[in-house]
């Protein structure tokens, strides 16, 4: 069973003049000095866009059509781009860096007549990883030019239903949860090219697993099961090998969590 929730919001976190870049997640940026998110919504298809103002109120700045149903958003971390998984390939766009509005990609959609579950970028905006309904994650280099996506290699197995998928905040690593089949699927991540080699067998989750986060240190990595009652499982990532080592007995939640976040990540 596919879960999904909508709308899917993105918001890229402003960061102040001096501060280091952030590490991992959707990122954040300083676009001209104004922050801005965007909301993908299934009904009609399309993108919200909005930017946010001092007190935290969103500006609407303007809505962008999709030509099929969203399912999950990322933002560059260095506020370039902003890409969306659908039943029919990944749209592609940039953002304006003062007003936040969304111009379509060169060739957008990319990998049409696939349907992608989800999809997140490398801490160095350099990569984009996206999970396909059929049991596999696409690797791609994202032009930093254009944001033209390139796909790396051939995608690589997964589980069943892979519904959610995280990159470590050193970029090293990549995780994927996997819903039908009940576990995790772990991946290192090559610096140069992108491309993805598997890290063992995928590791045993609690039901249906959804959600999926990776703590700021890059230390621990957790799933929202969304079947079994709903619970948490918690892993160790092992320094070097990236190989996830549970954590023990699965951590309680409410009624069937989707979705699960630590600060400054998805």
């Amino acid at each position: 069973m596919k879960t999904r929730v909508s709308p899917w919001l993105a918001l890229p976190l402003l960061l102040l003049a001096g501060c280091p870049d952030g590490g991992g997640g959707d990122g954040g940026f300083i676009a001209g000095g104004v922050p801005v998110a965007y909301v993908a919504n299934t009904g009609p298809n399309e993108l919200s866009a909005y930017t946010i103002n001092g007190v935290g109120a969103l500006i609407d700045a303007g809505t962008f059509p999709l030509a099929d149903v969203p399912a999950s958003i990322a933002v560059s971390p260095n506020g370039a781009f902003a890409f969306v998984g659908t039943n029919d390939g990944i749209y592609a766009f940039t953002v304006n860096a003062t007003t936040g509005a969304l111009a379509s990609v060169a060739g957008s959609p990319f990998s049409s007549a696939n349907t992608f579950n989800a999809v997140t970028i490398s801490p160095n905006s350099r990569f984009l990883y996206a999970v396909n309904n059929s049991g596999t994650v696409a690797a791609y280099t994202i032009s930093g030019s254009t944001g033209i996506l390139a796909l790396v290699g051939a995608p690589s197995a997964v589980g069943t239903t892979p519904s959610g998928v995280a990159v470590s905040p050193n970029g090293s690593f990549l995780y994927v949860s996997n819903q039908g089949s009940n576990d995790v699927s772990a991946f290192t991540i090559n610096g140069t090219t992108g491309a993805l080699s598997g890290i063992g067998a995928p590791v045993a989750a609690g039901t249906s697993p959804s959600g999926i986060t990776i703590e700021p240190d890059g230390q621990f990595l957790y799933v929202s099961n969304s079947g079994g009652g709903g619970n948490v499982s918690g892993y160790r990532i092992t320094t070097g090998t990236g190989a996830l080592v549970s954590l023990g007995t699965a951590f309680p939640a409410g009624t069937t969590p989707v979705g699960i976040a630590t600060p400054g990540r998805p």
